[in-house]
């Protein structure tokens, strides 16, 4: 399959579509202007041959992400306002991302740590201050989950709480 980017008059991709191989096809040899063509005459505008994996122009054509022609690449969507451009067409932070999971802050202009994930079932949390945790690492409530019914956890008085299900639930 092949997928080719639509573009504006501004050179923004508007949307991307897929398209057989077969309509690439001439004399038995693949051609981007018969992907073109194809698209053009069933959408009409300006069309540019995009692929997943980068190996035409660079980057997979995003909608609102932009085509450079000089260059004749792709561009991604400009992630937060204070990234800039690179001369490879990457996007880059004010300030380089460090080592290991980080998200960028855009309102304070910095990296913060992703939190990490649960290596354990100790470290998880319990659901509820009054709850404690088993030798089996299972979060237990102060009393034991009533036999028959569904109820739910009330906290503030520290007891369940019997839920009510329509007729159509019973």
């Amino acid at each position: 399959m092949a997928h080719f980017a639509q573009l504006d008059e501004t050179n923004t991709v508007t949307q991307v579509i897929v398209i057989h191989n077969n309509e690439l096809l001439v004399d038995g040899v693949e051609s981007e202007q018969a992907g073109i063509d194809f698209c053009h005459n069933l959408f009409g505008g300006t069309w540019k041959q995009t692929s997943y994996n980068g190996n035409i122009r660079r980057e997979y054509a995003t909608i609102g992400g932009t085509y450079n022609v000089a260059a004749n690449v792709f561009i991604a969507l400009k992630p937060y306002p204070s990234w800039t451009l690179d001369s490879s067409y990457d996007w880059q932070p004010p300030t380089p991302q460090p080592v290991g999971m980080w998200h960028w802050n855009e309102a304070e202009l910095r990296w913060y740590e992703a939190p990490k994930p649960y290596t354990s079932w100790d470290e998880s949390p319990s659901p509820y201050p009054s709850w404690t945790q088993s030798e089996n690492y299972h979060w237990q409530p102060p009393t034991p989950y009533p036999a028959t019914g569904v109820w739910s956890w009330n906290e503030a008085e520290l007891k369940w709480i019997e839920d009510i299900l329509p007729d159509e639930f019973v």
